[in-house]
């Protein structure tokens, strides 16, 4: 269980050459925290990275070896037959209780839950608004039908293993940089389980579980938001020595509409109006979740305001009977291209205006918010 690569010891721990033993220690406890696999269940390298600490710190907690690392390096440990004492150990989790007195896991006889299940559906954002039903498809383990989570082929027996006697773990002594430590691990003879089939099953190797592939329908509930997760207790992986089986999480993605922008409860969507139409107000169609819905433009509607649709929006997850709103923001559109009699009449419109025709009831701040807005 050494390190692949080796290191510098005093680098890896994070102290000066001259550290005293109460340095080493207290830097490589905060270290060992940090890479415990508790915290660090995402990070495949936690294992490694501890490994590598605990060799750093066994090769600077000896006083010997910490004097031949000092004058020859790994090297000249390894040629004087100083090796990590790390051999013993079967798993991190050992490793952990040589080390804090318990590991973080450790061996279990009887019945285990099976771990739980994540798998991933997209639907479309008026799918996520109205609730749907889908079916999905993933691999997960299951309880062996052949031999009924036994391990033991139909007709064999199931023994009581002589190694552990029956209990499914076994007591190990093994070296330590403290010395030899007494670990309790799960029987390697019987796995764990504490009995040995005379003929183990060849459907799943005496293991009492497979891998198959299942196939479920999932009913997603109206206003599930992109992201969120269903839960779908004991739909897990099956669960070890007749163990109950873990949840099965169903991660959401909702895809994103050309048309509308959800925020919470609320969609927000863009609508064009002609200047003209603007000025002279209008009413004009947007298409929302459940097709297109009439929107009544006032007149003098200005560039970036808001026009707010009740109901319009997203249900609530846990009160579908409840919806947002639908938030419209109005884009004003000068015309381009204009013909020579479209061009005489905008030509007289301009002539026409007054101060009073184009004053704004808002001020200063209040404007250059508005616009601000409106440009993001």
């Amino acid at each position: 269980m050494a390190s692949t690569v080796p290191g510098d010891p005093y680098e890896i721990l994070g102290v000066a050459g001259d550290a005293d033993e109460q340095a080493i220690k207290k830097s490589f406890r905060a270290l060992a925290r940090e890479l415990h696999p508790d915290v660090n269940s995402h990070d495949p390298d936690a294992e490694a990275k501890f490994k590598q600490a605990a060799e750093a710190y066994e090769i600077l907690s000896d006083p010997r070896r910490r004097e031949i690392y000092d004058r020859y390096g790994h090297e000249g440990l390894r040629s004087g037959g100083m090796r990590p004492n790390f051999e013993g150990f079967g798993s991190l989790n050992d490793l952990f209780g040589a080390f804090f007195g318990g590991g973080f896991s450790g061996g279990q006889s009887g019945p285990m839950q099976g771990d739980d299940a994540i798998i991933g559906v997209d639907v479309t954002l008026a799918e996520a608004a109205a609730g749907t039903k889908t079916v999905v498809n993933f691999e997960a383990v299951d309880q062996c039908d052949e031999c009924s989570g036994s391990g033991a082929e139909p007709g064999s027996k199931l023994t009581s293993c002589d190694r552990c006697q029956g209990a499914g773990v076994i007591d190990v002594v093994a070296n330590s940089p403290f010395g030899q430590v007494r670990q309790r691990r799960a029987c390697d003879a019987c796995d764990g389980q504490g009995q040995i089939a005379d003929a183990p099953c060849e459907v799943c190797d005496g293991r009492g579980r497979i891998v198959r592939r299942r196939e479920i329908e999932i009913e997603i509930p109206a206003g599930i938001d992109d992201g969120q997760r269903i839960r779908l207790a004991g739909r897990g992986h099956a669960g070890e020595r007749g163990g109950p089986s873990g949840d099965l999480y169903v991660q959401v993605q909702v895809e994103a509409s050309e048309t509308l922008l959800r925020d919470g409860d609320d969609l927000i969507c863009v609508l064009d109006v002609p200047a003209p139409l603007a000025a002279l107000g209008a009413t004009l169609d947007v298409d929302g979740l459940d097709g297109a819905v009439a929107v009544k433009v006032p007149p003098a509607t200005q560039p970036g305001e808001v026009i707010e649709l009740d109901g319009q929006g997203m249900p609530q997850l846990r009160r579908p009977e409840r919806r947002g709103s639908l938030r419209v923001v109005v884009n004003v559109v000068i015309p381009r291209r204009l013909t020579d009699e479209q061009r005489e009449l905008n030509q007289k419109l301009a002539e026409s205006l007054t101060e009073e025709n184009l004053a704004a009831p808002e001020g200063l701040g209040a404007k250059l918010r508005r616009l601000l807005g409106a440009s993001r």
